[in-house]
């Protein structure tokens, strides 16, 4: 089976992906990086992306897809921090492996979902800084497809926190109330991990495909790798 490494900069992105895993490809080896640093250097830079993180995403993709002490060396990684795409991409650009984003996958699902003139998508998050990142990351593969999209992006304040604070239905009630607050869309997106546990209570007020974003990846992966 290959060997998948996860890299989150949050601690709530861990079980969400191990969850879809667990679904979808329970045969999959995979291993978790974490720096939680990420996120808080990102807010306390005001989410502007420099050329110092930049670089510590290359060194922690580097890292990823070093060979074990089998000698076995990484297949793929997958990035589960929503807000860093640019960094990525730089990694991407730096490894010979497959890079996954983790939020490219379900973006495909649901420009999928729009008319042939264009797309209206719905992007729910809890860390806000994620909302500018992923709204452009949207935007660019749109135009790379060669049609329009109208990203409709919400934040549930306090979501995070929330969750943080072991608080899981405030979490999941701040979500529906910001999914509720959306204009009519082809689909939603639910961009960060973290959140993904309120697919079926957002999915019980829309009436459009909730999209979650680990389980979105996952397939992805299972096509990429050929399982």
């Amino acid at each position: 089976m290959p060997r998948i490494m996860l890299v989150h900069a949050v601690a709530e992105a861990v079980g969400p992906i191990r969850q879809a895993f667990a679904a979808d490809w329970p045969a999959a080896e995979t291993h978790d990086l974490m720096d939680t640093s990420l996120s808080a250097d990102l807010a306390a830079d005001g989410g502007k992306l420099g050329a110092r993180m930049v670089d510590r995403f290359k060194t922690l993709g580097r890292y990823a897809a070093a060979a074990g002490p089998d000698g076995r060396a990484s297949d793929a990684i997958l990035f589960t921090c929503s807000a860093f795409g640019p960094a990525i991409e730089a990694v991407r650009a730096d490894l010979k492996i497959p890079v996954h984003k983790p939020n490219e996958a379900a973006f495909e699902r649901a420009l999928e979902a729009g008319s042939g003139a264009g797309s209206r998508i719905g992007v729910l998050v809890t860390f806000a800084p994620s909302l500018p990142a992923l709204s452009a990351e949207l935007e660019a593969m749109a135009q790379a497809r060669g049609v329009k999209v109208t990203v409709e992006g919400a934040i549930a304040k306090g979501g995070m926190e929330a969750l943080r604070a072991g608080k899981p239905e405030a979490h999941d009630a701040l979500l529906v109330q910001a999914a509720r607050a959306l204009p009519p869309v082809d689909a939603i997106v639910i961009g960060q991990f973290s959140a993904a546990r309120a697919a079926a209570a957002i999915a019980a007020v829309r009436s459009e495909p909730v999209l979650t974003t680990p389980g979105s990846a996952v397939t992805k992966l299972k096509k990429t790798l050929g399982a």
